[in-house]
């Protein structure tokens, strides 16, 4: 089935394809190229692998993840996201053969997420989560950097263990190293976003601090640091290799593993769902999660890091014209050439530039109008939300701060919904209030009916007194669980045996089914359930003085 539909996707991609759409894909796919290059070399080095292992990475997954990609204009490769994660993935788990057991155990994950059609789970994360986590990655991302800023020293696995080192080994930044991480910061930041499009900042900004570099020797001196591994071959040395897996200790892969799946599925799945509104093209989230799963488990063989789908180059190739998935492609191939062309190029890029390159897109990654909406409204429980995911992302890792996210949404609608309101009162109606009883009242019930509210509804059940007739309003009742359900059967047949009349309205289809599995029509005793407070009240009414209003 899915074969079939991904054929389908493909025809009406193509269909009537020439030289003309060619050649914008063609330019696209190059202009996609210059961006991705300096991304993929400071991806690779951050997430603790190499700068070549970033550039392999770069060129399997835009041939691969393109050609399978849910929609023609997604791109996937190293991100900078991603990065964060395995940023302490490394040395925690056992250096880089673990990472690429974790990489191809989380292709499998997401693989299974496709053929179970998971992917729909994504949309259900609320948005104050994943932008607490956006936020705690791009934290994480500058951290991280510090080092290469710098040229300093630290140890430790995640960056607050490294940040806590400088206390025992001392914090001596390098005057060299804080100059050409200051020139990258400042030309892509003064770079002018009409240029950008066309000529990518961090490009030029690399540019620039490597003439500067070179110019002045800076790569000769003692401690300053270059980028030391640009591969001549898509095979690097160091690439996953089944013997190398610790099947003693293998269930220290599955925490890693779920995380990256985890990444992969929401990064590529919200910038899948972006891109579309961009493009006005359908995007299949399924076909996307299958090229997602494939992709993660290849990528490892070849010696690259865990990859996923970009909003930057995605964004880029959708401005410039690309039109159909060969403009991925394209754009991996321009990579595979650079490599072989520009490595001795490559070999004089001071890893403090690709540091800068790093701490803009960290401080570009933050959500910050969606963070300005949550702090400037004052929504209490989206600040509560983001900052409590943020510092998770930043202390432990993705798969916790996402639960610890969705667990504290959970217990934020669970106490507002427990403020469900219960107003008894008697019938005061012009139309029927000199006809209706004083013993007659009237129950409303607003909000959702369940477990963490039955306290109060039941409260206001026993309260009531001197009341021969009740109406039980449900109109504002959204929906009501098994606890909601078995306590209000139990309050009415309490009261129907002490001879209280009870009619129910106005409750929803999935209310009065709710209440029908406890047999609620045979606790009321005949037809005591109607559509609207009217009827309700018509029901309250004497025959005898339905005669005298006659």
């Amino acid at each position: 089935m899915f074969f079939k539909s991904y054929v389908n996707k493909l025809k009406t991609e193509f269909k009537g394809y020439n030289l003309q759409k060619f050649s914008k894909d063609l330019l696209a796919g190059l202009t996609v190229t210059a961006v991705a290059l300096p991304l993929a070399l400071a991806f690779g080095e951050a997430c603790g692998a190499s700068a070549g292992a970033g550039l392999i990475t770069a060129i399997i997954a835009g041939i691969l993840m393109s050609a399978l990609a849910g929609a023609s204009y997604q791109i996937s490769g190293p991100t900078g996201a991603m990065s964060a994660i395995l940023m302490g993935m490394t040395a925690a788990q056992g250096g880089i053969q673990s990472m690429f057991v974790v990489t191809v155990l989380a292709g499998i994950i997401i693989l299974l997420c496709a053929v179970f059609k998971l992917g729909r789970l994504v949309s259900m994360i609320p948005r104050p989560v994943i932008t607490g986590f956006t936020s705690g990655i791009a934290l994480t991302i500058a951290l991280g950097q510090i080092d290469n800023f710098f040229g300093t020293v630290s140890v430790g696995e995640s960056a607050i263990e490294k940040i806590a080192s400088y206390f025992d080994l001392g914090f001596f930044p390098q005057w060299r190293a804080v100059l050409i991480g200051a020139i990258v910061i400042a030309v892509m930041v003064a770079w002018p976003k009409k240029w950008n499009a066309k000529v990518p900042s961090s490009l030029i900004a690399i540019i620039v601090a490597t003439l500067v570099s070179v110019i002045f020797g800076f790569g000769e001196v003692s401690g300053f640091k270059l980028v030391t591994d640009i591969p001549s071959s898509l095979l690097l040395d160091d690439r996953f290799s089944f013997s190398a897996i610790d099947w003693k200790n293998f269930t220290k892969y599955l925490s890693p593993a779920f995380s990256i799946a985890a990444l992969a599925l929401i990064e590529s799945l919200l910038c899948g769902a972006s891109a579309s509104k961009m493009k006005n093209e359908e995007f299949d989230a399924n076909q996307e999660i299958i090229a997602q799963g494939v992709g993660n488990i290849v990528i490892p063989f070849f010696g690259g890091v865990p990859a996923t789908a970009a909003i930057a180059r995605t964004s880029v190739a959708i401005k410039s014209g690309a039109q159909t998935r060969l403009c991925g492609i394209i754009h991996a191939i321009g990579l595979l050439v650079s490599m072989f062309l520009l490595k001795p190029v490559m070999l004089k890029i001071p890893m403090a530039a690709l540091a800068g390159v790093l701490m803009v897109t960290a401080w570009r990654m933050n959500e910050w109008g969606e963070i300005k909406t949550i702090f400037s409204k004052k929504f209490i429980g989206g600040i509560i939300k983001f900052l409590a995911t943020m510092i998770a992302t930043i202390v432990f890792d993705l798969t916790i701060a996402i639960v610890i996210g969705i667990v504290l949404s959970a217990f934020i609608y669970i106490y507002r919904s427990s403020k469900s309101s219960v107003i008894v009162k008697e019938i005061d109606d012009e139309k029927y209030g000199s006809k209706t009883k004083d013993v007659t009242k009237a129950m409303y019930i607003k909000g959702p009916i369940f477990f963490a509210n039955a306290g109060k509804i039941e409260k206001s059940f026993k309260e009531l007194t001197g009341v021969e007739e009740l109406i039980v309003s449900l109109d504002g009742v959204n929906a009501i669980d098994t606890s909601g359900t078995a306590l209000l059967c139990e309050q009415i047949e309490h009261l129907t045996k002490n001879n209280v009349k009870v009619i129910i309205c106005g409750a929803a289809p999935s209310v009065i089914s709710m209440l029908d599995k406890l047999s609620i029509r045979s606790i009321l005793g005949g037809d005591r359930i109607v559509d609207t407070l009217d009827e309700a009240i018509e029901k309250t009414i004497d025959p005898v003085d339905k005669i005298e209003e006659k």
